[in-house]
């Protein structure tokens, strides 16, 4: 693949650009410290800003890896911050990649997710090379599902107890698209 690196980029809404440290006290109050938005993910719950800043700061040394993709999720009108989207795996041997996305609960059902995926599919696609992006989500989390058949996902099958997020060991339902499929 022909890595870029997490790259400005827009949509008719939305400005996915990389997390700076002044995003931590929004990142925290939006989505980061609420227990509902994190119920599926595989990282805590934040009790505290300075764990946002700590993953912020995660975030900063890894943009200087071109094969690190993490974005955040801005309403362009508002600018307000509502979610990020990244690679969360990037397999080489197979031109993949794993996409995941949290969204704050106020946003819930205003398609800002699907809008944001989409976008990062075609960079991933059409500017690094990849042949395969797939996402997964645990099966009593079927909203994330939708998202996933939203951008063009064809559902492969569900694994069984193969992977552990806030809720423990869990059964996760497996999607993808392949470049051929666009």
């Amino acid at each position: 693949m022909n890595h870029i690196g997490t790259i400005r980029l827009e949509t008719d809404r939305l400005i996915l650009r990389r997390f700076t440290i002044e995003d931590a006290e929004e990142m925290f109050h939006n989505w980061a410290s609420d227990d509902e938005v994190t119920k599926y993910l595989t990282w805590p719950t934040h009790q505290n800003v300075e764990m946002t800043i700590g993953y912020i700061n995660y975030c900063i040394q890894g943009y200087a890896d071109p094969a690190f993709y993490q974005w955040t999720i801005e309403i362009k009108e508002t600018h307000e911050l509502i979610g990020n989207i990244s690679a969360v795996k990037v397999i080489e041997e197979t031109d993949s990649l794993e996409l995941g996305w949290v969204i704050g609960r106020k946003y819930w059902g205003n398609g800002y997710t699907a809008e944001a995926a989409k976008t990062v599919l075609e960079v991933f696609f059409d500017k690094v090379g990849a042949n395969c992006v797939y996402a997964g989500h645990d099966v009593n989390n079927p909203n994330s599902g939708r998202v996933m058949q939203k951008i063009g996902m064809k559902y492969e099958g569900t694994l069984r107890q193969s992977g552990r997020n806030n809720q423990g060991i869990v059964d996760c339902a497996r999607y993808s698209i392949l470049r051929s499929e666009r």
